[in-house]
């Protein structure tokens, strides 16, 4: 029986309560570094180490390099050592840092809303055949990545980017990343709104300011005004998203709180309609809020993300409204699901002024200089000079008038760049993989592109609309848990008992239509050497128990597993 007001409670050993540590958040007054990440960026701003770079590690060399600025403040300007070549996947949990480093860096190109101009991209291809051996990778967030690149040739490179408008600024590290936007703003017949002019001016206010270059994690963001929802919304920290208000017109609809890795979350709407002019505020609003009540304790749970779960979607935006913005936010409707599958922009498609854009697709991602400067020369024939990567590793030339549509086409498809692409080169995609990357397991881009060519040959019939991400460790660079087919690399064992590459499989995930998580068939992995011969299995099964109309996702919802395995 409870006691009552008047009786005292029995008395019972009080158990010692230890001081709440918090998450490490600013605004609770949580300043103290809680991790070594967090002293790293107390001791000096990662903007700052572009001097030391400039004035001593490229004159004096690799070894000259400070640890805190080789593995972590050198991001901030792009820069991740890679990994040491001949080192297998059993070894990268197990390695140090400085076993897992070369000598060399991968070096990322900030590529905002995914422009360019034939003389970027011809820059580009320059330096990559110059000091890249030729890398030059497309990223699934509108960026080229270089890899082979000396400290000693860091300064001429700047030098040559900035030259045309480019930089490394904050392409890597605990800042504001690349700013997604559609890769066809500003032209597309069914555009809602161009966001353009927003992406224009958070990177002036933003990009490169001391003020937000403290982060607890890195931030990405997306803007764009199509109804194709062609940048990945859902995951992103914060997305701008195009729709119209029936009193107000045209206008973004406010998500937050998106991410992969391995904690997905799919971002929330804030039920806010922001109209073009307001979208750099709203985006300092949601920043800052990051900046001051992110979790900074725990470097895992330092996402956005995170927040916004413990928070939830109401109290996110009255803290924006309040504390940040000063004032109300109009209420605003949620966008409507596109009516195309494909969010590529492949092909050939109608601009709204009578000319057209040609979108293409390379092998996963993978494509070198020479190509690059060879696309740059045919796009400045047949074009206006304006290209647009994508996020889903492609390319698009802008402005081409109808009677060089065919000649262009052509020009592309003798590089081997597909227009008219399969559903398997179209759909498939890859992260950097093993071959650089000090974090991965296995191979992915070889392993993507061979499985291309095999699924070509073994279903050349295919006609289904289908996305195959292929992902070398837990992170989801590659998107492996929003992809139809999702492979996670890992270590498995064969039938002859040994530990090989192989991946995990995530089945049924999808952004866009009805955006989740793909599934985990318990205790389904796969060989690398088997990967062709399962993924033809599960889409010859598809193909088979469909329903009329039925997307690979759905289908993939409902099966059985020995349907899927």
């Amino acid at each position: 029986m409870a006691a009552s007001p008047e009786d005292p409670a029995p008395t019972t050993p009080r158990r010692k309560t230890g001081r709440h540590r918090g998450e490490g958040q600013w605004a609770a007054g949580h300043f103290t570094p809680l991790n070594g990440n967090e002293q790293v960026k107390k001791d000096d701003d990662g903007l700052n180490v572009r001097t030391r770079i400039e004035t001593i590690y490229s004159r004096r060399g690799f070894d000259s390099i400070d640890p805190s600025d080789l593995r972590g403040r050198m991001r901030w300007w792009g820069l991740y050592t890679q990994r040491r070549q001949g080192i297998d996947g059993g070894k990268t949990a197990i390695l140090e840092p400085e076993e897992l480093d070369d000598e060399y860096f991968m070096l990322r190109v900030r590529i905002d809303g995914g422009r360019l101009t034939t003389e970027q991209l011809r820059v580009i291809g320059e330096i990559s055949q110059e000091f890249a051996r030729g890398t030059a990778d497309l990223t699934d967030r509108q960026n080229v990545q270089y890899h082979w690149i000396r400290i000693e040739d860091v300064p001429e490179i700047w030098n040559r980017l900035e030259a045309v408008g480019l930089s490394t600024t904050e392409a890597c590290g605990d800042t504001p990343r690349t700013i997604l936007g559609s890769p066809v703003a500003g032209i597309a017949a069914d555009e809602i709104i161009d966001g353009t002019p927003a992406i224009d001016e958070i990177h002036r206010r933003f990009i490169g300011n001391p003020a937000f270059s403290n982060l607890p994690r890195k931030f990405k963001t997306a803007i764009s005004g199509s109804p194709q929802l062609d940048v990945a919304h859902e995951i992103n920290d914060v997305a701008f998203v195009g729709v119209e208000h029936p009193e107000h017109g045209p206008g973004f609809d406010l998500w937050v709180g998106g991410g992969l890795s391995t904690n997905p979350k799919l971002g929330v709407r804030l039920g806010a309609w922001i109209p073009l002019d307001e979208v750099p505020d709203a985006f300092e609003g949601v920043i800052s809020i990051f900046r001051d009540y992110g979790y900074r304790r725990l470097r895992n749970r330092a996402r956005l993300k995170f927040l916004v779960a413990d928070w939830g979607p109401q109290k996110f935006r009255q803290i924006l409204e309040d504390e940040y913005l000063k004032r109300e936010l109009i209420d605003g409707p949620a966008p409507e699901l596109p009516k195309d599958v494909w969010r590529d922009h492949l092909g050939v498609h109608p601009q709204n002024d009578g000319r057209f854009y040609i979108g293409f697709a390379p092998r996963v991602g993978r494509v070198d200089g020479a190509t690059l400067s060879k696309i740059a020369e045919l796009a400045e024939t047949h074009g206006s000079g304006r290209l647009r990567t994508t996020t889903e590793q492609k390319l698009i030339v802008l402005d081409v008038a109808q009677d060089r549509v065919e000649s262009l086409v052509g020009g592309l498809e003798a590089l081997g760049l597909k227009v008219n692409a399969s559903p398997f080169r179209r759909g498939t995609m890859a992260c950097t993989g093993i071959e650089f990357c000090k974090l991965a397991i296995v191979e992915t881009k070889a392993r993507g592109a061979s499985l291309i060519d095999e699924l070509e040959r073994r279903i050349p019939e295919f006609d289904e609309p289908i996305t195959i991400n292929i992902n070398g460790c837990p992170n989801s660079c590659a998107r492996i848990q929003v992809a139809d087919i999702g492979l996670k690399g890992q270590l498995v064992l064969d039938d002859d008992g040994n530990q090989v590459e192989g991946f995990q499989v995530h089945l049924g995930g999808a952004l866009g239509l009805e955006a989740g998580f793909g599934r985990k068939v318990r205790g389904l992995k796969v060989t690398s050497a088997e990967l062709p011969d399962y993924v033809e299995r599960v889409l010859k099964r598809f193909q088979a128990d469909r329903a009329e109309g039925e997307r690979f996702a759905t289908w993939a919802a409902r099966a059985g597993e020995e349907a899927l395995s």
